[in-house]
């Protein structure tokens, strides 16, 4: 399947992945920070960005991981092998270490996928696509770097603060870069979910979320943050109308 082009969603902060699945590269003076890393397929589309921006793969400093999920991090190995540092949540870390099938293990579902295939069969493409992309089989990660709570992270380019928002994942981060107005939200708070079908701020449904009532708790932790223009999901659109209205809606939508 043909990758989309990246589309800059901010200045200097460009959208790659395709129509299931979003990761982002954001350029600083001082370096590129990925936000996640896609799947093992997007390598040639990140690599094409980079030839276009005119730096090379290892100009990329950091990989900010929003949790352990295979959607999010199958060019990681890549990465850190190129030079990265890797960072994720200390709760997630053992999916990074024992590779990506390990992630029922480490965070299992409450729900089973089967209920909601016989209700929406079309929700089969996505595991599909990750199948095809590489998801499953791309290779364990060592050594990541880690934080166990709220840190400021001030090495990196753009200082961007880990936001822990756990529930989807035990370990489940967003990352704010508070001087651009940006909130990375991973799929703590997404804007599509493929197998519910709804599109709009909610919550990833319960066959891929670990803990649903920690989730919905961890909505309550966006109303204490300073206000950002856009808010940046790991599945869907961005979301401008701000950090609160968004976590309204998810509230009032409920999960699935």
């Amino acid at each position: 399947m043909s990758r989309p082009a990246p589309v800059q969603v901010a200045p200097g902060v460009h959208r790659l992945g395709d129509h299931g699945v979003n990761f982002y590269l954001i350029e600083d003076p001082d370096g590129l920070v990925l936000v996640d890393a896609g799947l093992p397929a997007h390598l040639e589309q990140l690599g094409a960005l980079l030839d276009d921006l005119g730096r090379p793969l290892a100009d990329i400093h950091a990989v900010l991981l929003t949790h352990g999920h295979l959607d999010h991090t199958g060019l990681a190995h890549t990465l850190q092998r190129a030079g990265a540092d890797i960072w994720i949540h200390e709760r997630d870390a053992g999916i990074l270490r024992d590779g990506p099938r390990s992630a029922n293990r480490h965070a299992k579902p409450e729900r089973s996928m089967l209920p909601y295939l016989l209700r929406r069969p079309s929700a089969l493409a996505l595991p599909l696509q990750l199948a095809r992309s590489g998801a499953f089989t791309a290779p364990a990660v060592q050594r990541a770097r880690v934080f166990d709570t709220d840190r400021v992270l001030k090495d990196l380019p753009g200082a961007p603060q880990a936001v822990v928002l756990a529930g989807h994942t035990p370990g489940s981060t967003a990352y704010l870069f508070a001087d651009r107005g940006l909130l990375f939200t991973g799929d703590a708070l997404v804007t599509a979910d493929a197998f519910s079908g709804h599109t709009g701020p909610t919550l990833v449904c319960r066959c891929f979320t670990h803990d649903s009532r920690a989730a919905l708790a961890a909505l309550d932790r966006l109303d204490e943050l300073p206000p950002t223009g856009v808010l940046l999901p790991g599945h869907g659109e961005p979301f401008t109308a701000g950090i609160g209205t968004a976590a309204k809606l998810a509230r009032g939508y409920g999960i699935r």
